[in-house]
């Protein structure tokens, strides 16, 4: 460890009312450690407190990155009737020399769909926090192929600080900077990764906006869709589903949940960006009990043992992949294929943060002014890091989608702005020798070649506002970008209006 503390995680990830949560604890020099442990939404409400319980100190494994730490239970706590369902931090500190020391871990606590009040449900894109991982090992950006659920998360993934650099959007052209996100990351000692994921960054600032604007929400986690897929089933008591922020990797279960859920009428706002961009399997590395290992392949997917077998619909690819043929486009109206990033490194680095209208007379523009060729939430940068667009043309002046890429034809492209995939000149990171670019990947996955003509045709992406409505009569309403929230939290009228648009028609 860099300095002496305390971490630990929390299993199962998600649980209800009348179930347990064992707190599995390292700490430095086996200190008596002490639990906070609060729902945050609106409010941040302590549940419950310990003032001292026994915790030893563990050695992190080599492999925990695939395969968990292992560490023993420290602490079981019973989920309470009055804890109502929400994200719960678990505040673990220790006293080193007279300083504190503290870290978090998380659990969620599910509806009971039969007794709940709430009409909105909300999943955290806990699988995308998982990916970005790098607490004891690779994560699967840096060479790994599955990552375990039973560990801790690194450093700024829970918790961070404010200050200028938290977002990974640049919020000014790069000769205007005034702080970067490299050096806050560097200065509060958090993760490379942490500005890509993490509760933070996005769905923490929409909970709070939601609930002190009255709107009151359920809160689950990736898996869960995938293992309680009734809480979106026919029976359903929820009007609307909420994706926000960053809400990457998906399984197939999880879209069969949703995608039902959009085909017998309910309604679904993605305020997220990159959404559903690759398919993951989630397996249990025990009989019972949740999956505690989420698997995904990504660019060595003819890795994946299920590469060329009968079970290739579960590859750990792009969801757009032409091996799949199932691009989110048919769930989202979008993808991260056709568009890209804006106000990030050296892509869209001047980019207005803000969309253009084409369509300012769709209702969820009512009461905010706005008129054709207008830039919405600019001044808050709502605009940016991972963008989804469509394929489209232009007729009379107007966007219209080809449906070339699997969105739907009625698809109402609202508003839009320029994006672009990172290239080999681009990237932040390039790409070593004989490895491709993101957007020759992306093209290859999408066209079956790489060659100049096929990158070509994904060159010039965008961030896509639109909204569609299914066969079943489900509305779903896409934002096109990861940082709609932050419209919200710097209180820009029109975002707001245009959410309370929303969620009051839909939720």
């Amino acid at each position: 460890m860099a300095f002496e503390t305390v971490t630990g995680y929390c299993w199962p990830q998600s649980t209800k009312v009348g179930e347990t949560v064992d707190l599995h604890i390292s700490s430095a020099g086996g200190r008596a450690t002490s639990i906070e442990v609060a729902r945050v939404g609106g409010e941040r409400t302590v549940v419950l407190s310990v003032d001292s319980i026994a915790a030893a100190e563990h050695l992190t494994p080599a492999d925990a990155a695939s395969h968990g730490c292992g560490w023993p239970v420290a602490f079981r706590l019973e989920v309470s009737p009055d804890w109502r369902s929400g994200y719960y931090e678990v505040v673990l500190s220790i006293d080193v020399d007279g300083r504190t020391r503290s870290s978090h871990a998380f659990f969620v606590v599910r509806p009971d769909p039969t007794t709940t009040t709430a009409r909105m449900l909300l999943a955290l894109g806990t699988n995308t926090w998982h990916a970005y991982n790098d607490f004891g090992g690779p994560n699967l950006y840096t060479g790994g192929t599955q990552v375990s659920l039973q560990r801790p998360m690194a450093r700024g993934y829970l918790a961070k600080p404010d200050g200028a650099g938290q977002r990974v959007t640049s919020l000014f052209p790069p000769d205007e900077q005034s702080a970067s996100h490299v050096g806050y990351n560097i200065m509060n000692h958090l993760s490379p990764y942490a500005g890509s994921a993490g509760w933070p960054n996005w769905e923490l600032p929409f909970v709070r906006w939601a609930e002190l604007a009255g709107f009151e929400l359920d809160v689950v986690t990736n898996p869960d869709l995938e293992d309680h897929p009734d809480l979106l089933g026919s029976d359903s008591p929820y009007n609307l589903y909420l994706s926000i922020g960053h809400d990457e990797y998906w399984s197939g279960a999880m879209r069969d949940t949703v995608e039902g859920f959009i085909g017998h009428g309910g309604n679904a706002v993605f305020f997220s960006g990159n959404t559903a961009f690759w398919q993951v399997r989630h397996e249990a590395e025990t009989p019972q009990g949740p999956a505690a290992t989420m698997v995904a392949y990504k660019g060595a997917f003819k890795r994946d043992p299920v590469f060329d077998t009968d079970q290739q619909a579960s590859l750990t690819t792009i969801w757009s992949d032409h091996l799949l043929d199932r691009p989110e486009n048919h769930m989202t109206g979008v993808s991260f294929a056709r568009g890209g990033y804006h106000r990030i490194g050296k892509r869209v680095t001047r980019g207005a943060g803000g969309y253009t209208i084409h369509r300012a007379g769709h209702w969820i523009f009512d009461g905010t002014g706005l008129d054709y060729g207008d830039v919405f939430g600019a001044d808050a940068t709502i605009v940016g890091y991972e963008c989804d667009g469509c394929d489209f043309t232009y007729r009379d002046g107007l966007p219209y989608p080809t449906g070339a890429d699997g969105t739907p034809k009625n698809f109402d492209i609202l508003g839009t702005a320029p994006a672009a995939h990172f290239t080999r000149s681009t990237a932040s990171r390039p790409p070593a020798d004989g490895v491709p670019a993101e957007d020759e990947f992306i093209a290859s996955r999408l066209f079956g070649t790489r060659d100049v003509e096929s990158v070509n045709r994904i060159a010039h992406g965008h961030a896509v506002l639109g909204s569609y409505v299914s066969s079943g009569g489900g509305t779903v309403i896409t934002s096109g970008s990861t940082d709609w929230v932050w419209g919200l939290a710097e209180r820009d009228a029109q975002v707001e209006q245009v959410t309370r648009n929303i969620f009051t028609r839909l939720g």
